[in-house]
């Protein structure tokens, strides 16, 4: 079992930044990959970014690529999401998810585990 927590959400401005974190107990975090995904209003939830087990390995999504950036801190069982350049489109609840496996994934149906997700507002 995996619990997760995410924080860190808020409202800003077009242009601004937020990170995102999302603590992590249960399960040994450094042995699984992780990802964040988001879900705007109305609208389907979509993949953001996914990191590898160790790190070494980062996927994003097209349209957040260069403008934010996924880490963790294996020492401290948390994944970041640094989101700087936000725009209005990025509006969503933002989930982190875990999965059971080391690689990272785009498909949300690869995670086992998933947070209770925090709002990120960014106004024009």
């Amino acid at each position: 079992q995996v619990q997760l927590v995410e924080s860190g959400g808020g409202l800003v401005q077009a242009g601004g930044s937020l990170t995102l974190s999302c603590a992590a107990s249960g399960r040994t975090f450094s042995d699984v990959g992780m990802g964040w995904f988001r879900q705007p209003p109305g609208e389907e939830r979509e993949f953001v970014a996914a990191i590898q087990a160790d790190g070494q390995n980062t996927i994003y999504l097209d349209s957040v690529r260069g403008r934010f950036t996924i880490s963790r801190d294996n020492a401290k069982n948390t994944l970041y999401l640094q989101m700087n350049s936000l725009k209005p489109e990025d509006t969503a609840v933002y989930f982190c998810a875990a999965r059971t496996t080391s690689d990272a994934s785009y498909y949300g149906t690869n995670y086992f585990y998933w947070g209770q997700g925090t709002q990120v507002s960014v106004s024009s």
